[in-house]
């Protein structure tokens, strides 16, 4: 009996993780800004999961904490594309790109990116390579450089990023939202390895989990059926027997 109980649980693992998938998914505020939370991404205090997707909610909002950076607003999950699209509350995304070190995350850019380098001059180099607002002041000037171009000696660089596109003024940093895209994790449960597509589809693969372990549920009650009833049988023959013998013959 043990053996069957520790095969039925065995069939059972991987209904749990299709039953996790599709889960009510949590969020953190009101519609219509709502974003579903859901695997790969968790919502704490929910110790369950990869801690690197975990979110948290802020005044309504859903936040994503980097490492050595802080805390971005999730503007939505595309869960289909592997899709993640952030916004900077501080409304300065060439700053994130300036100080973001996704190599700390699962998570990349979704777009090509190309190296460009950060430069502060003391006074403007010109309008054909428009400042970054947000980084520069009266006395500073900040600009995004193609690292293979020139610049005047009253600039200094202050660091190289590989990003995905330079500062534009045709991009407003109050509309733009920060892009990224990751790879899937693959949750250990009870020290079996199962590597799980969080998508969509999995309500639809569910029904077909829940069939196959029903049905070797059922060959495994008919198995011990089979092997039950002729032992049972023998038992009583064997009983039965015994009793005749010690019987006094019949004259």
């Amino acid at each position: 009996m043990s053996a069957s109980f520790f095969f039925l649980v065995f069939l059972s693992i991987p209904l749990l993780s299709y039953a996790e998938a599709i889960s009510p998914p949590a969020n953190c505020g009101p519609e219509p800004e709502v974003v579903d939370i859901r695997p790969p991404f968790r919502l704490k205090p929910q110790q369950r999961g990869d801690p690197s997707f975990e979110l948290f909610c802020r005044n309504n909002s859903t936040m994503l904490h980097f490492p050595l950076y802080g805390d971005l607003v999730v503007k939505s999950i595309s869960y289909d594309q592997s899709k993640l699209d952030l916004l900077d509350p501080k409304n300065c995304v060439h700053e994130v790109f300036l100080n973001l070190d996704l190599s700390l995350t699962p998570f990349r850019y979704l777009y090509v990116v190309k190296n460009y380098t950060y430069f502060n001059c003391s006074t403007p180099i010109g309008t054909w390579n428009p400042q970054v607002p947000c980084l520069s002041g009266s006395r500073h000037h900040v600009y995004t450089v193609e690292s293979y171009a020139e610049v005047p000696d009253s600039c200094s660089p202050i660091k190289t990023v590989a990003i995905p596109f330079a500062y534009s003024s045709y991009l407003s940093d109050a509309n733009f939202g920060l892009r990224l895209t990751w790879d899937f994790p693959q949750p250990d449960h009870f020290g079996f390895q199962f590597k799980v597509t969080w998508s969509s589809s999995a309500p639809k693969r569910v029904p077909m989990i829940v069939g196959v372990v029903l049905l070797a549920a059922a060959a495994l009650v008919v198995k011990m059926k089979i092997l039950y009833i002729p032992k049972l049988v023998s038992n009583e023959d064997k009983k039965k027997q015994s009793t005749e013998e010690l019987l006094p013959p019949q004259a």
